[in-house]
């Protein structure tokens, strides 16, 4: 009878262990997730906005948006970005009398071509040529351009849109999706979405599932997850942009 009362009351404790641990996993697996989860999205977001700055640039340069990766890449590697060098500004004197950035460029141009047309003149660079007109054309200096300069010069891509912290080797990398061995965001577009105006907007989305980067994650944390956003009518998983309709390419996050 002792033996056997030994046995109960050993199973009993095992049995209340195990409920405790199990009580301890109902608790902690689901903050544990959680953690996880927020702290990995801070890196997938990173990437999703360094992808947008690329497409957007891609945009404005060709018009439209693209779904290819290495197209994407590829544009960012090989291609100038142009910028505006800017000194000077329009005052509101100015532009009350009607004088326009576009109109006041304009003049600066002409005043170049001329300048430089005349054979008895001749100068070292660009700082030289507009201390000439700015101080001998008429039209110059009817219109109060003086000090006023605009002169487009073409950068380095990766270089500009970047600030220097990636470079041709490493960035492949915004187009990976982080935690996730190496799988590509998704990449859609929709370059003929019209308005109700019928103004052509191109329109694009890059997106990251849930499964995509939680994978290695508690299975049942993440089907939740899963279930909860899509019953919610949420994207399950974070993207930027819209191809259905414009929200100035925010994120899901935002």
């Amino acid at each position: 009878m002792k033996a056997t009362r030994l046995i109960v009351i050993c199973a009993l404790s095992i049995a209340a262990i195990v409920m405790v641990i199990f009580c301890v996993q109902s608790v902690t697996t689901p903050i544990q997730f959680e953690n996880t989860r927020a702290q990995r999205e801070v890196t997938v977001i990173k990437h999703l906005v360094d992808l947008r700055t690329a497409e957007v640039e891609f945009h404005h340069q060709k018009g439209r948006f693209t779904a290819d990766h290495d197209s994407l890449l590829l544009f960012l590697k090989t291609a100038p970005k142009k910028e505006v060098l800017k000194e000077g500004s329009l005052t509101d004197k100015q532009l009350e009398a009607g004088l326009t950035e576009h109109k006041a460029v304009k003049i600066l141009n002409e005043a170049k071509k001329k300048a430089l047309k005349n054979r008895n003149l001749s100068f070292e660079d660009n700082d030289a040529l507009y201390a000439y007109i700015w101080a001998n054309d008429a039209d110059v200096k009817k219109n109060g351009l003086s000090g006023f300069r605009r002169d487009t010069i073409e950068l380095n891509m990766l270089q500009s849109l970047y600030k220097g912290e990636y470079d041709e080797q490493s960035i492949d990398v915004i187009v990976e999706i982080p935690f996730s061995e190496g799988k590509r965001f998704e990449l859609e577009v929709n370059n003929d979405y019209k308005t109700s105006q019928g103004i052509r907007v191109p329109l694009f989305e890059a997106r990251a599932p849930f499964e995509s980067y939680l994978s290695d994650l508690n299975k049942q944390e993440l089907v939740n997850l899963v279930d909860r956003e899509t019953k919610l009518e949420h994207y399950p998983g974070l993207k930027v942009g819209d191809v259905f309709a414009p929200n100035n390419n925010a994120g899901n996050w935002e």
